[in-house]
């Protein structure tokens, strides 16, 4: 299984993901802040299969302004990247797409196959 590292501050469905990944196997961090992320993402990439996880719901995070400073770092060299994103907002969507997620789903898919996408991803690294 793989470990995730969830930049998920919204700390009920940020709950749920842990749950929903947790129950099937994977090792599961909760970040609430890109700081914390920053400083946690060296023990993460020493993994053989892992996989960053961020909400592009929170409207004081910027996930792909965040992924693509985490990129230009060399920070995700060994890491595959998900973004979840509320399905009214299509511009955050194509945002996340352009600054290269793995992968975008809208919140609900994360909320129904968190487990199948993050599993997928670990499997593809």
């Amino acid at each position: 299984m793989a470990r995730v590292l969830a930049l998920v501050p919204d700390l009920l469905f940020g709950s749920r993901v842990q749950h929903a990944l947790t129950s099937a196997g994977h090792d599961v961090e909760l970040i609430g802040d890109e700081n914390r992320l920053r400083e946690r993402l060296g023990d993460v990439a020493a993994a053989p299969a892992a996989v960053l996880v961020v909400d592009l719901t929170n409207e004081d995070l910027d996930g792909a302004s965040i992924l693509e400073s985490l990129s230009r770092d060399g920070a995700l060299e060994q890491i595959r990247t998900l973004a979840f994103y509320s399905h009214v907002d299509g511009h955050v969507r194509e945002r996340a797409e352009q600054a290269g997620f793995d992968q975008v789903v809208p919140r609900s898919r994360m909320a129904r196959e968190a487990d199948q996408l993050v599993a997928r991803l670990a499997s593809a690294g």
